[in-house]
């Protein structure tokens, strides 16, 4: 989009009512519609990556069916997104389901496709095995980009039942394959039991700072979001969030709950602590609807995604306006 082009923005919700219509990200056009976006909401409906629950890949259009009620401008971030940058939804990323080696292929290619265009990705999972395709893509035009990888679990692990592309492996499919900057990876509100210490020394040789979710209710947001700020510097940062980094209680409908984790509040403050990263991209994933209860899950998500989204698109307006 050129500088003198005004961004098509959602339905206007005084003359639809938010209920009706498409449910496309926010009530945003269509990628189709536009022609071409600065940041392309896409989903990936996979999920046989899973090692407990089954059901991420209905998550992207529960995501999309709670974002109806998302209104356009963002008092947290002072800014209008979709007034800023052209927002548009990219639909899904269709892949094979029996098939995990040619999904993470799928995936892979349709990222290059559409970052290829300029835009940068707000991608709907599905599960956590998208995050490495997407990585992947990401890196080829970044380069090793930071990381900022939001979970109850460290997903760092070798395999599962032999198998190397895993919702639970993917990040350190990534570090072998130096498409992260080993000097900026943190995990943050992880928790619970492991399967031993060695996951915790294997990932610290991986390069990877936690910060726990005790570590963000002892020490608050505004700390933790500093120390984050610190770690990544100007790198280019890519942004991971398995929903499950939130407690049960703001977000039951995933597949591997644990207790303790962050509040969506939690969360939320520590994303918009970010704002000055260089983010280029970032995914939300592993709602489960199934398990969701009045929607928690799928509206926690949605705003998390809002708030990636302004993010770029205020990233994107002021490098336009330079």
């Amino acid at each position: 989009m050129s500088s003198n082009e005004t961004p098509r923005g959602p339905v206007d919700s005084s003359r639809v009512p938010r209920y009706a219509g498409p449910a496309t990200f926010a009530r945003l056009p269509r990628l189709d519609e536009v022609g071409a976006a600065d940041v392309a909401v896409v989903g990936v409906p996979f999920d046989s990556g899973v090692s407990y629950r089954p059901g991420a890949r209905f998550g992207g259009n529960a995501i999309r069916e709670a974002s109806r009620l998302l209104r356009p401008y963002n008092p947290a971030q002072d800014a209008a997104p979709f007034a800023l940058a052209q927002v548009a939804d990219g639909g899904d990323i269709a892949v094979n389901p029996f098939n995990i080696n040619e999904a993470v292929d799928t995936i892979e290619a349709a990222a290059d496709d559409l970052l290829g265009t300029g835009a940068r990705l707000m991608t709907l999972g599905g599960d956590h095995t998208i995050a490495l395709p997407l990585l992947r893509s990401v890196a080829k035009k970044h380069g090793p980009v930071a990381l900022l990888h939001f979970d109850a679990h460290l997903d760092t692990w070798d395999t599962y039942f032999g198998a190397e592309y895993t919702h639970g492996t993917p990040f350190r499919r990534a570090v072998e394959e130096g498409i992260l900057d080993t000097s900026a990876l943190s995990h943050v509100g992880t928790r619970g039991p492991l399967y031993g210490k060695k996951d915790l020394d294997d990932d610290a040789k991986m390069g990877f700072g936690i910060v726990t979710s005790a570590d963000v209710m002892r020490r608050g947001v505004d700390e933790v979001a500093d120390q984050l700020r610190q770690r990544i510097g100007d790198r280019p940062l890519y942004i991971s969030i398995d929903i499950d980094c939130l407690d049960p209680a703001h977000a039951p409908g995933t597949g591997t709950p644990e207790a303790g984790g962050m509040t969506s509040r939690e969360l939320l403050e520590i994303l918009r602590g970010l704002a000055s990263c260089h983010l280029v991209s970032a995914d939300v994933v592993e709602v489960a609807p199934a398990y969701d209860h009045a929607e928690i899950t799928s509206v926690a998500a949605s705003h998390t995604a809002y708030e990636l989204t302004t993010i770029m698109a205020r990233q994107i307006a002021e490098a336009r306006a330079k």
